[in-house]
């Protein structure tokens, strides 16, 4: 990268007075005019979203994983181990380790990701991904698989924050939508991997070593990818513009980079869509560097309500707590595989994946907010419905079962991947680093404490109450999207943040 001694001149940034992120009407020629499409090349788009997209496969491998490993360790015949013996405070150590890496990754990431980049970032989780895995399944004792899963979550935390960063600023934006819910398929498609490598493996000695170990390759591959991708051009055209590098070396390495994410088809327009990029970011007041207390004022406390209140919404709608419930439920309905705990988990994934394949497809055609309210409204009704399940209709198990399928379709077509999409999108190009990882702590700090209540609060409220207490979260989440939450389908970022913000 270019040293930073040099600060670029650009006298059309503040000439005018204007405070940062405020845009007059004489200075919008850019965002008041529809868009050229961008030229890509569908092969050279594949790798700069796949790399990345391994990142996220990786998390939904360990959950996957992990379910069948606990299984596996506590057994007296094929732990392998001395210690099999383990409390019920230990596999909750097991089983959150990489949760709570998760939360301490998300905490590094706003401190360090617009330093080190989003590429250079998804490096850094690759690697705490094969640390992690490395020492988990060569773990001699308890404390040091515990300390292994703790570095894997740190990769995910890593990997969680800087993938949707990655490809939503080097994806055109006709297909950025597709790329970004198409990571959410590659976290579905993880855990069923991760389910069924596990099955496969639980009634091997020392199985919970291969599961664990499985995912190296991956993060290997995810490692090397990413050291050959280029760097993000946005990235490198906001260090220009605040003046962190040499203004003229980075614009060009920025058009080398989009170059080749973008492949043949971009020919000799490279140089104008930076030139386009870097004008919109001196407009929307990109120059300066965000302050702390800048993150809860004018645009940037709007992205934060809009990234943080989805993601939140994401997690105490219920989703951990109906999945609890799908063995016993399907189990009540007479379904034989109910009794198998990763049968279901396998059936349930092979739903996940399906719908995740829809939201994919539609989600540039009808637009996030679209999706968003259906699917919302979808889980309102199923967790209205598994709520009557339990208080009035218990001899109804088919009334369960639909609602629960319900439920799942509903979530991966809209919080699933909507949620993750949003969120890249919706930061300022010079918040977009910080807020994420704020909205990632958001969703990994609610996940963790939804998991934590839910059986107190089942014990205290029963679950027909407490799912109802979900629906009406939902409900609530509902007027959220419908009053605060913008479309964007179709927008470039820089377009996003003039005219939603």
């Amino acid at each position: 990268m270019a040293s930073h001694h040099e600060q670029p001149t650009l006298s059309s940034l503040s000439e005018d007075g204007r405070s940062s992120g405020e845009i007059g009407p004489e200075h919008q020629p850019l965002i008041d005019e529809v868009h050229s499409s961008e030229s890509y090349s569908a092969s050279a788009a594949i790798f700069p979203f796949l790399f990345p997209a391994l990142g996220g496969l990786l998390y939904g491998y360990d959950i996957g994983a992990t379910s069948c490993a606990t299984i596996s360790i506590k057994s007296a015949t094929l732990s392998g181990v001395s210690w099999y013996d383990l409390s019920s405070v230990e596999i909750g150590l097991i089983t959150s380790g990489s949760l709570y890496g998760a939360l301490i990754g998300s905490i590094l990431a706003f401190n360090i990701a617009d330093f080190l980049g989003r590429r250079r970032e998804l490096i850094t989780a690759s690697i705490m991904y094969l640390v992690g895995a490395l020492v988990t399944a060569f773990a001699p004792n308890l404390v040091v698989m515990v300390i292994g899963r703790f570095v894997y979550g740190i990769g995910i935390g890593l990997a969680m924050h800087s993938a949707p960063m990655y490809i939503a600023e080097t994806a055109p934006s006709q297909i950025r939508g597709v790329l970004i819910s198409l990571k959410e398929c590659f976290i579905v498609l993880g855990m069923v991997a991760g389910y069924g490598i596990g099955s496969l493996l639980v009634e091997t000695v020392s199985g919970w070593r291969y599961m664990y170990g499985a995912s190296t390759p991956l993060s290997v591959i995810m490692g090397i990818g990413m050291w050959w991708l280029p760097a993000s051009p946005r990235w490198l055209l906001l260090c220009a513009i605040q003046g962190k590098g040499n203004m003229q070396e980075l614009k060009e390495t920025a058009i080398c980079c989009l170059c080749q994410l973008r492949g043949r088809a971009i020919g000799d327009s490279a140089s104008q869509e930076v030139d386009e990029i870097l004008t919109e970011l001196s407009y929307v007041g990109e120059e300066k560097e965000v302050t702390l207390g800048e993150l809860f004022q004018g645009k940037c406390l709007k992205a934060m309500i809009i990234g943080v209140g989805l993601v939140l919404f994401q997690q105490i709608t219920g989703q951990p707590s109906v999945l609890y419930y799908a063995a016993s439920i399907l189990q009540s309905a007479g379904f034989s595989a109910a009794s198998d705990a990763t049968r279901v988990s396998i059936l349930l994934g092979l739903l996940k994946l399906i719908m995740t394949g829809v939201a994919v497809v539609a989600v540039d055609r009808l637009g996030r907010r679209p999706l968003l309210l259906g699917g919302v409204s979808g889980m309102v009704i199923s967790l209205f419905l598994l709520g009557s399940y339990y208080l009035f209709l218990d001899d109804l198990a088919v009334i369960a079962v639909l609602a629960l399928l319900l439920y799942v379709g509903c979530y991966q077509l809209s919080f699933g991947p909507i949620g993750w999409l949003m969120i890249s999108e919706i930061f300022p190009l010079r918040l977009r680093g910080r807020g994420i990882s704020v909205a990632v702590l958001v969703n990994f700090g609610a996940n963790a404490l939804v998991t934590f209540a839910f059986s107190p609060l089942e014990a205290w409220l029963g679950a027909g109450i407490l799912f109802y207490v979900f629906g009406v979260i939902a409900v609530l989440s509902l007027i959220f999207i419908f009053f605060v939450v913008p479309e964007t389908k179709g927008l470039t970022l820089e377009e996003i943040e003039a005219r939603c913000l």
